[in-house]
């Protein structure tokens, strides 16, 4: 009769055994003849205490030598790199990504609990056929937000992979000179809330100084507000090039509901597109905010003022109507103020105020 498996033999087939780490591209440095030396079975996760697979490599010159934090597995489950815990997608902390797009996953904290729910991470990651990642990240159908297109980095950070500073040059005692590799400069507030982080709290999404200023950032940034006045269906579109037609400004608004008119002012750059209802100027205002391109034109948008209240002279009795018609179809523009009074006929003629 066989035996049955001990607890360490069984264990011990759980233990990653990987060729190449999951990283981001600011990790992984500008070098593309980067080399790597592997230790398998080096060290255990810091998030799951299970032994795996170390890497450690430079990234590039000048800069320190970085090594692989966390097991793959939980690196999939949260998507993010095993050196720096950031989403790998957008290069933000766990809980930004999980702020906006309103994720909530509690893992395992015990021990059995932990080692059983990865296993089971282990068996369903190995049954799909794509690369993506796991967990409740896994489950959503689009991971594209709007804040997280804003707050990401378009290009890598390179300069997060610098060497420490040197404890020896702040204390004056450092005698390498421009052989120490590490940075010769003065640290930072030890008040400052970015220098206490700690890899847990960035995994889990929990109390990580960096993900509280992007939101608080976030926060701060422009918005446009609709004005209380509930007359105002007109919206501002400016910095637009000469070649911009009617036409493509139409084909810009047209999707967020009826036109009523467009009034274009070509020397100035600039056009008037009034809506027939409210709602539909606000969701446009809303959604092309800071985000509308025209023929190439990244163009400023603002809310039409109401000049209805101004003192306007009132034109002549027969062109009433259609004064009144061509000022409702203009919208919201800012119209001219009242003109002086012609001079009248045999009046003086002492242009210049001359006595």
């Amino acid at each position: 009769m066989a035996a049955s498996k001990g607890t360490n033999t069984y264990n011990r087939q759980n233990w990653e055994d990987s060729d190449f780490p999951i990283l981001c591209q600011t990790c992984l440095g500008d070098n593309p003849y980067i080399r790597m030396t592997k230790e398998k079975f080096g060290k255990e996760c810091k998030i799951c205490t299970r032994p795996f697979t170390i890497f450690r490599w430079c990234p590039g010159a000048k800069m320190r030598f970085k090594k692989t934090e966390v097991c793959q597995t939980c690196a999939k489950m949260k998507n993010v790199c095993q050196t720096c815990m950031l989403d790998l997608e957008y290069g933000l902390p766990v809980q930004v990504r999980d702020h906006a797009l309103k994720i909530a996953e509690s893992l395992p904290t015990s021990a059995v609990n932990r080692e059983y729910f990865l296993q089971n991470q282990d068996a369903e990651l190995a049954k799909r056929d794509d690369h993506g990642p796991g967990g409740a990240l896994g489950k959503i159908s689009s991971q594209k937000h709007e804040l997280l297109t804003k707050l990401a980095r378009t290009t890598p950070y390179y300069k997060r992979n610098r060497p420490h500073i040197c404890s020896f040059w702040v204390k004056g005692e450092c005698k390498r000179g421009e052989e120490c590799p590490y940075r010769h400069e003065k640290p930072t507030d030890p008040d400052d809330p970015l220098a206490d982080q700690n890899i847990k709290d960035r995994y889990y999404g929990v109390n990580d100084p960096v993900a509280e200023k992007l939101l608080n950032r976030a926060k701060n940034m422009p918005s446009i507000e609709p004005p209380e006045d509930k007359s105002i269906t007109t919206l501002f579109v400016g910095g637009l090039d000469d070649g911009v037609a009617e036409q493509d400004v139409k084909n810009a608004f047209y999707s967020f509901g009826e036109i009523r008119n467009i009034h274009m002012v070509p020397k100035q750059g600039v056009a008037y597109v009034t809506f027939t209802k409210r709602s539909d100027a606000e969701t446009a205002a809303e959604k092309c905010f800071n985000k509308l391109v025209i023929r190439g034109c990244k163009t400023a948008l603002r809310w039409g003022k109401n000049q209805g209240k101004a003192s306007i002279s009132a034109p002549p009795t027969t062109n009433a109507a259609a004064a009144a018609a061509d000022a409702d179809d203009m919208g919201t523009m800012s119209l001219p103020s009242s003109l002086p009074p012609p001079p009248m006929e045999g009046g003086s003629r002492n242009y210049f105020g001359l006595t």
